[in-house]
């Protein structure tokens, strides 16, 4: 007969600063499939936003996305 032993472990998960940041703004006018790209600096992302603008008046709303990286990590409860 084989047993089995089961631990259960509480988990949390974070953000990891090491990891960094990706910023993305998207325009979201109709037709306009335009985009900054991943950027690692949200200014970078926000004057591409600003110039897009410049160049396509009336394209003045725009999706923005922040991506991070998480860690899982047991919270050391029983």
């Amino acid at each position: 007969m084989t047993r089995a032993v089961y631990r259960f472990v509480e988990h949390s998960i974070r953000h990891e600063p090491a990891g960094g940041v990706t910023y993305e703004l998207f325009c979201t006018t109709h037709g306009c499939w335009e985009a900054s790209g991943p950027q690692g600096d949200q200014v970078e992302a926000q004057d591409w936003a600003l110039r897009h603008t410049g160049l396509n008046p009336g394209h003045d709303l725009f999706r923005r996305v922040f991506t991070d990286h998480a860690r899982v990590s047991p919270t050391g409860g029983s």
